[in-house]
């Protein structure tokens, strides 16, 4: 089994320097437990592999900043707005967007384009998602332009109980490094058991069927199609708030396909 490093400044350098390398995988700490994080398609495949999870369902981006977001992703100013709410009060958040034309340049060229978009070409964009990873992320973002894609750290469909030990023996003996941070992941739902914590956060698709943005509502009620919160997770009714708050009309369908 790979050995598990404890979570600080020093770690997250090495962290990043492993994910550098082609084909990295390493395990790290967010707000809902752990994730597996790779940046290219070795890297993706061996994520793949390690959860036994099919290779098409793709994993999320880790957006470390929101000029990262507008380099990466096409948006809308009501989209932006939600993202610039979540940012400032530090909730986690991740919607369905499709790629700028430019900003697919910084997906690797080696084939992961099919591995980190679902059918429509579109990606799931995820912000605020704890300080470990962030910090990976931002690092491999700043000093490398690297892009970090990421799943959960569970064997395909089960959780992780927000604990390293949890991950399973077949993760933690493919990543190249397991980075420990329990307490911090525990911190974030100081109220909440192994039974009751959210194991993953709130995912809202802003795209139709075809993958196009939905449109600006301007304030207007019934404008179809609507933004749609596909997955339950951490701060659930923030997030509801935020967008009933911003978008006249939205919809909750959790469990929709991403």
């Amino acid at each position: 089994m790979t050995t598990a490093v404890r979570w600080s400044d020093d770690v997250q350098a090495a962290a990043a320097q492993r994910l550098v390398a082609p084909g990295g995988m390493i395990v790290a700490p967010t707000k809902v437990g752990y994730i597996v994080m790779t940046t290219d398609r070795r890297g993706l495949e061996r994520k793949f592999d390690a959860k036994q999870r099919p290779l098409s369902k793709p994993g999320v981006v880790l957006v470390s900043s929101l000029e990262m977001v507008h380099r990466l992703a096409e948006t809308t100013p009501e989209i932006d707005a939600l993202y610039e709410r979540c940012w400032n009060e530090d909730v986690l958040l991740g919607c369905i967007l499709p790629w700028r034309p430019d900003g697919l340049r910084h997906i690797p060229d080696d084939g992961s384009r099919e591995l980190v978009m679902d059918s429509r070409a579109t990606s799931c964009f995820v912000i605020r998602f704890g300080v470990p990873a962030e910090s990976i992320a931002r690092d491999l973002w700043e000093q490398h332009e690297l892009l970090s894609f990421a799943s959960s750290a569970n064997p395909s469909g089960q959780g992780n109980r927000g604990v390293l030990a949890g991950i399973g023996d077949r993760i933690a003996g493919a990543a190249d490094l397991l980075v420990e941070a329990d307490d911090y992941v525990a911190s974030v739902q100081p109220d909440r058991d192994a039974d009751t914590r959210w194991e993953q956060g709130v995912m809202v698709s802003m795209v139709d069927q075809d993958g196009h943005l939905v449109p600006e509502q301007h304030g207007a009620r019934s404008v179809a199609p609507v933004p749609t919160l596909i997955r339950k997770g951490l701060d659930l009714d923030r997030i509801m708030r935020f967008l009933s708050d911003q978008f006249p009309s939205w919809d909750h369908r959790h469990g929709q396909y991403h």
